[in-house]
Formats: structure tokens, sequence, C-alpha cells
């Protein structure tokens, strides 16, 4: 399976949290780390939710 790309991802967002600079809205958190990589260590899977961004949207 290919590496997560969360910034590919409709629910990634950049918080303006110095330190927890990245979110998730649909795991609902923001972390210092790459949403995928704290799914991947904390559930020891890959993100099951990943849905790439539609064509046009930011």
């Amino acid at each position: 399976m290919e590496k997560i790309n969360c910034r590919r991802c409709q629910y990634y967002f950049v918080t303006w949290e110095a330190h927890r600079p990245h979110g998730c809205k649909a795991y609902g958190f923001k972390s210092p780390y790459i949403p995928s990589q704290v799914v991947k260590r904390s559930t020891g899977e890959e993100c099951a939710l990943f849905t790439p961004k539609q064509p046009g949207s930011r």
C-alpha cells in the first residue's frame, strides 16, 4: 500500500497552533505530527478514513 499523504485528504486541515499544526476532521484531533502517522502508531493500521480531495477544492 502507498503511504498516505494527509495533505491530499479532504479531512486534513492546518491549525494556527504552533505546537499542534496538523488536524484531522474525521478523527477530531490536532497534533504536532501528520494525522496518518498518529493513527498508524495508535492503532497499528493505516488510516481507514482517508478520502481524496475533489478536484478544484482546497
